[in-house]
């Protein structure tokens, strides 16, 4: 069963299935008993689709966070990825994937007319589209600008390029690329 959770393969599973075994009380039942306990308390949030014990989330709740930027992320993870910077404070919204012809993942699979409604009610006047720089992601961000272009907002991408700390070298092609496309006066 741990062989099928992200990142772990079936000799890494064993190993954490034998430490839990091996610290049955320190480690195994406390576990059992947090993951029973998230299962019965985590809802997914009707507006922006994170989890929470509440729903709508704290997220949403949250009176400081700014009503005029949106981000859309693909994933719950994006979200907390972003959230963990401390560097936005306004609305998120997760689609829940990207599109993916080859998936067969098309709009009605993803979170986007969920994005229209609250863009029509909240109307923001940024949505930052917080969305990988892979072929589904971009195709995602065609999508979504597409959509929102009626509502007459600003439609923003994150940066991509050279990451802090990288070197030139090192990097592949596209993301050189990018960099030199997306440069900025320094």
């Amino acid at each position: 069963m741990l062989a099928r959770l992200p990142g772990l393969g079936p000799r890494s599973a064993r190993r954490v299935a034998l430490e839990l075994i091996k610290k049955r009380e320190a480690l195994m039942l406390p576990l059992a008993q947090a993951m029973e306990s998230a299962a019965n308390s985590l809802k997914q949030c009707t507006s922006c689709g994170n989890f929470d014990t509440q729903s709508p989330c704290d997220l949403c709740t949250d009176p400081r966070r700014d009503n005029s930027i949106f981000c859309v992320v693909a994933d719950i993870a994006d979200l907390w990825a972003l959230e963990r910077t401390r560097a936005f404070t306004g609305r998120y919204h997760v689609l829940g994937g990207t599109l993916s012809a080859l998936d067969g993942v098309g709009p009605d699979q993803l979170n986007i007319d969920s994005l229209m409604g609250r863009v029509d009610q909240i109307r923001p006047k940024e949505v930052i589209l917080a969305l990988g720089a892979t072929v589904d992601g971009q195709t995602t961000a065609h999508y979504v600008t597409d959509r929102l272009e009626p509502f007459g907002l600003v439609v923003s991408r994150l940066a991509h390029g050279v990451p802090i700390g990288g070197e030139l070298d090192y990097l592949d092609d596209g993301t050189l690329t990018t960099a030199l496309r997306a440069r900025r006066p320094s």
